[in-house]
């Protein structure tokens, strides 16, 4: 018998629909993936400033800053990447019950892992944002000198290098930072979010 068997979940008085009422706004999950320099967390930063100027309330979860906290105790391994992934699912899962629109900001290079996470949600809350760039893009830009040290074989199992990244399939929206300003692509999310009814126009 695991510990599991003797956990109850306990119920809350105020509800998602009480939070969701109150913010005026629902709560979607905005799952930005993409190589390493793609542009995730520089579209996550500028996307956030603009929902909250709009008085919608969010958070923003980043790769980098997880794993400082929460997640440091994980690699880069395989197996380490599909923990960090399940984690922050959960995490995203908890905010979006909480009724603040999240924006997660991983590589997140498996199809399966990001599909679990999709999973662990009702509906469409799940908002798949593939940030489209090319290797060579990605490459050029190098914000972090991390592909870099990778060509040099300092960093082993990168993304895009010696580890895969498996593009979305469908994903909801495409923003391809090669041919799109940050501004650019903050409008489009912005213009999807208010088409789906998730944030209205006038949301402040």
């Amino acid at each position: 018998m695991t510990a599991t068997n003797h956990i109850v979940w306990h119920d809350s008085i105020v509800t998602k629909q009480h939070r969701l009422d109150q913010n005026n706004h629902h709560s979607p999950v905005l799952w930005f993936t993409g190589l390493s320099g793609s542009g995730k967390s520089t579209l996550t930063v500028a996307l956030e400033k603009a929902l909250h100027e709009r008085g919608v309330r969010s958070y923003r979860l980043d790769g980098d800053n997880i794993r400082h906290g929460l997640n440091n105790n994980l690699g880069f391994s395989p197996e380490d990447r599909k923990e960090n992934i399940r984690r922050i699912g959960e995490v995203a899962k908890l905010l979006n019950d909480a009724g603040l629109i999240t924006l997660t900001a991983f590589i997140s290079p498996y199809k399966e892992d990001r599909d679990n996470v999709r999973s662990l949600l009702n509906g469409q809350e799940f908002i798949e944002i593939y940030v489209k760039c090319s290797l060579d893009g990605c490459e050029a830009r190098d914000p972090k000198g991390l592909y870099q040290k990778a060509r040099a074989g300092e960093i082993k199992g990168f993304t895009g290098i010696d580890a895969p990244y498996e593009e979305p399939e469908s994903p909801e929206l495409i923003i391809d930072t090669e041919q799109q300003s940050v501004e650019e692509g903050v409008a489009t999310i912005l213009q999807f979010l208010e088409k789906q009814g998730w944030i209205t126009r006038n949301s402040y």
